[in-house]
């Protein structure tokens, strides 16, 4: 059951640029371990996950390069480093699944958005292999299809 302070709309922040740049194999939900005044800056949906990546270091789930902005009502003391290392929650199981995806050649483990769920901070990510240049040439062309078949379909109605 949801909190009773939690606000009725959380922004879901996403990362539109990991679906263009890698193809998707499976997907992992994770909590993570943030401090105070992070959670505050994520409620008013100021992240970005661009440039980050997961990693499995010494039997642990580590989120790199995640920029989550300072909170501007927390004071320095307080507030956080906007590109610090976090902790991802996961079973120990799904870490074993992770560890067997990543033995591949090419996999990578790219957060694909934070969401919320009764009232905890979620992150989605994906295990993930790298597209070239002619598949993303593809991927565009396909979405553009499915954009005219839509519209298509719309105008008929």
């Amino acid at each position: 059951m949801p909190r009773k302070d939690t606000p009725k709309f959380s922004p879901t922040i996403h990362n539109r640029k990991a679906l263009h740049e890698y193809f998707v194999e499976a997907k992992v939900e994770c909590g993570m371990m943030l401090e105070g005044s992070e959670v505050k800056s994520l409620r008013q949906g100021k992240a970005a996950l661009q440039d980050s990546y997961a990693a499995i270091e010494k039997g642990e789930l580590i989120l790199h390069k995640m920029h989550v902005d300072p909170y501007e009502k927390a004071t320095l003391a307080w507030n956080h480093t906007p590109k610090r290392t976090r902790k991802l929650l996961v079973h120990k199981r799904e870490l074993r699944k992770l560890e067997a995806a990543m033995a591949n050649r090419g996999t990578t483990l790219i957060p694909l958005s934070i969401y919320w769920k009764n009232g905890i901070a979620k992150l989605e990510l994906g295990v993930c292999r790298g597209k070239q240049q002619h598949d993303k040439r593809e991927s565009i062309k396909k979405k553009e299809q499915d954009r005219e078949m839509r519209r298509a379909t719309s105008q008929r109605q």
